[in-house]
């Protein structure tokens, strides 16, 4: 999803941050107390089975969110109540940003900067990837499984704009240039290997919404390729998957996502070895598409799917207005549809300390209306499916 970067009120007092792992701790404020079957299920890493994905140790259907923000909250406390309120509600895995860039010093969180005139710096500070950290280690002690990205698309928390500003690079060569992938792979290898032996990260993600707008798609397909080969290299326990939008190499009706305007092709993409499931969006309206659109996508993918024969998840979703009647169908379809493992709807919000979080008109908010339709009773339909 592409979004308007927003101050977070919580992003404030650094005095709350604590180092990883603090697992028992985390556990403890939590009130959770896991049995020792279940801290012996979670030791397992997520993993694929056949169409689907095994979670400790359960094969089935899964429900998940987005939380583009959570790594940037300075609370403990706070990344502890969203953890909670993941796990009562039986959302099992969560998508965070694992990138902050920034172009000029701040006091705030940040992961990476790319200042002009000095070195780019990864941040391994009490205001940089320790807060990560937590969410791992929060997630750790609630269950819960996280992808994390690597880079953004767009500009928002920095993204390709930011290497690009710095390298003086451009959209579409940011993708073969040697210095940006250099200091990509740097920072992928520096938050890989905090994390590589945790069995709460559900996959390392390449990009979030990667385009080449108007490249051939051997472009990124060869990008994907050899990045998805360096991360295996450094990590061979966890799943990797892209990130993309799903834009298809024709079929469908024809429209806009059905060819290779941005440089993509889903199930070329899918076919690289080391991509171990498939990822697509679902936003209509970005894409001057009507909702009732959503459905036909949702299942073309689902036959890629299966013709490669990997998993894929509806990684993103949303709408601003009609949530219930627009994304209820959608969540049947993918349910119901051979090849799609899960769905991880866009965006997750709660009440925090500092207030509401983030509201870009998709956000669905824990104990709202929406919440019970959309989340409560979705879980309790995947659970009678079984």
């Amino acid at each position: 999803m592409k979004i308007l970067q927003i101050l977070l009120l919580s992003v404030v007092g650094l005095a709350t941050a604590t180092p990883f792992p603090l697992s028992s701790v985390a556990q403890s404020e939590a009130g959770n107390e896991a049995t020792s079957s279940e801290l012996e299920k979670r030791a397992t890493f997520p993993s694929v089975s056949g169409l689907k994905f095994n979670i400790d140790g359960s094969t089935a259907y899964f429900a998940g969110t987005n939380s583009y923000w959570i790594g940037f909250l300075t609370s403990n406390a706070d990344v502890d109540t969203v953890m909670g309120h993941l796990q009562s509600s039986g959302l099992k895995v969560l998508r965070v940003w694992g990138f902050n860039d920034v172009t000029q010093t701040t006091s705030g969180v940040w992961y990476q900067s790319f200042v002009n005139g000095q070195q780019p710096q990864i941040n391994t500070g009490a205001n940089g990837l320790q807060r990560l950290d937590y969410v791992v280690s929060s997630a750790s002690s609630h269950g819960i499984k996280l992808i994390v990205n690597f880079v953004n698309n767009w500009g928002d928390y920095g993204g390709m704009p930011a290497y690009n500003t710095y390298y003086g690079t451009t959209k579409t060569t940011w993708y073969t240039d040697p210095k940006v992938q250099a200091q990509y792979q740097a920072y992928i290898k520096a938050v890989v290997s905090r994390y590589q032996d945790s069995t709460a990260i559900f996959a390392w993600e390449l990009a979030n919404e990667p385009r080449c707008n108007g490249c051939n798609p051997s472009i990124v397909t060869d990008w994907a390729t050899k990045t998805s080969a360096y991360i295996k290299s450094l990590d061979s326990n966890h799943m990797i998957t892209m990130g993309d939008e799903g834009f298809v190499n024709g079929g469908g009706d024809g429209s806009y996502p059905y060819t290779t305007g941005e440089g993509m092709d889903f199930e070329a993409n899918l076919r690289i070895p080391d991509i171990s499931f498939g990822t697509f969006h679902l936003y209509p309206s970005s894409w001057s598409e009507s909702t009732s659109w959503g459905s036909p996508w949702i299942a073309n993918h689902g036959a890629i799917c299966v013709k490669v024969g990997k998993p894929c998840i509806l990684e993103e979703y949303g709408v601003t207005t009609d949530k219930t009647s627009v994304e209820g169908p959608w969540q049947t379809t993918a349910l119901s549809t051979a090849g799609i493992a899960g769905d991880m709807y866009w965006q997750y919000g709660d009440t925090l300390s500092s207030g509401k979080t983030s509201d870009d008109g998709n956000t669905i908010y824990y104990g709202s209306s929406d919440f019970d339709i959309l989340v409560t009773q979705h879980v309790s339909d995947i659970k009678a499916k079984g």
